[in-house]
């Protein structure tokens, strides 16, 4: 079959490689119909997240038609249009059982890997780093789908595959950061970017009950996204001296009640700050540009909520200390997606969540270096490339 592989830092190809093949009784095949980029793997195309081997199949927000089935698959059939979370659940273990599917105990098969970092392994996920399981990712005409009957999810008639693609990781991990917000009647809800996760953690957060929301990024067509798409305000951090003081004059100087960063470890900035930590990431000195997260924390109201989406491994300089003394809930995670998947769908289907507006840009899988060039450089206003095989 033909697939996008890794093949070094910035070096993506589309190459025939094996076809997959069930391997454990409870595996599917996937013939998939669509596929997309998403901004967390710029980090290993880029050479922040190790132990990338040339020859990877990359991808991991994807959905398709199921082709072939294990003996013990019994909820999914060969003929199945389904949408597949990015994280591998077993649906057995602990964290299964309590909703924490990202961190599955029984999905990575090399958590020696994640161990001396991370103290525990999360789940394994598709085409993200051995670090994170090593298993082939989506872009591909096929691609295999362990405990199928845990993670594919059959998608209801009339919904079209763009309006379901993002279901697959973009929409659901900003829902969780939404969720996470403990969002009440009145809330005002800061979301720092404005790309895939961004707007549909804005868009969530509305769904969940937030009176105002504000998106702050620095690119114009997607600051109008925010406000067309999803009814947000928006904010070019480019065009002020300080986010920090306009969200005060926004909130009537007391800060958002919950502040969700949807950036991550390439965030873009202006200032001392974010040329420190540019040139630190240049050197392999740190991992993370944190302008975005950093800012969120100080921006927050007391007593406020931080959701952090934006995926970081090494952070210098991070401002324990404005958590602690402003008494600060945060909560972070990959994304819990199989918890969330029956109320997006409900929302899909009610046509209160449509993000399909996300795919901007449509690519044959031959094409797809090109298409993730273009998604990186944020080129003609590229905020997803979408690929059909």
């Amino acid at each position: 079959m033909r697939a996008l592989i890794w093949n070094g830092v910035n070096d993506l190809r589309v190459e025939t490689v094996k076809d997959p093949e069930i391997v454990n009784p409870r595996d599917c095949i996937l013939r998939v119909t669509m596929s997309t980029t998403c901004g967390s793997d710029l980090h290993f195309i880029d050479g922040y997240i190790p132990t990338m081997k040339a020859g990877d199949v990359i991808g991991h927000e994807f959905m398709g038609v199921v082709e072939d089935v294990g003996p013990e698959v019994k909820k999914v059939r060969k003929g199945d249009r389904v949408v597949v979370p990015s994280f591998i659940t077993c649906g057995q273990c602990w964290y299964c059982k309590n909703k924490l599917y990202s961190l599955c105990d029984n999905t990575h098969p090399k958590p020696e890997l994640q161990e001396p970092i991370l103290g525990y392994p999360t789940a394994g996920i598709y085409g993200y780093t051995h670090a994170f399981g090593g298993y082939a990712g989506a872009h591909a005409q096929y691609v295999r789908v362990p405990f199928a009957d845990n993670d594919c999810f059959k998608v209801p008639d009339g919904l079209p595959d763009e309006q379901v693609l993002f279901l697959s990781d973009a929409a659901p991990t900003g829902y969780m950061g939404a969720d996470f917000c403990n969002i009440q009647p009145g809330d005002v809800v800061a979301v720092w970017g404005c790309g895939g996760v961004g707007l549909m953690a804005q868009k969530s957060a509305f769904l969940m009950g937030a009176e105002r929301v504000i998106g702050i990024d620095r690119l114009p067509e997607r600051l109008q996204m925010a406000r067309e798409h999803v009814g947000s305000e928006t904010i070019n951090y480019e065009e002020v001296d300080s986010v920090l003081e306009v969200l005060k004059e926004m909130t009537g100087g007391r800060g958002p009640d919950a502040c969700i960063d949807a950036v991550g470890m390439e965030a873009h900035g202006i200032g001392l700050q974010y040329a420190y930590d540019r040139a630190k990431q240049l050197m392999y000195m740190h991992t993370d540009r944190g302008q975005a997260l950093r800012e969120a924390i100080l921006a927050c109201r007391k007593g406020g909520i931080l959701s952090i989406l934006g995926v970081y491994g090494v952070m210098d300089k991070f401002p324990i200390g404005a958590i602690m003394n402003k008494g600060l809930t945060v909560r972070t995670a990959q994304q819990h997606g199989q918890a969330y998947m029956d109320r997006l769908l409900d929302h899909a289907q009610k046509g209160e969540l449509n993000p399909s507006f996300l795919a901007t840009h449509r690519f044959p899988l031959e094409d797809a270096p090109h298409g993730y060039a273009m998604f990186k450089h944020k080129e003609d206003g590229c905020v997803r490339s979408v690929f059909i095989p």
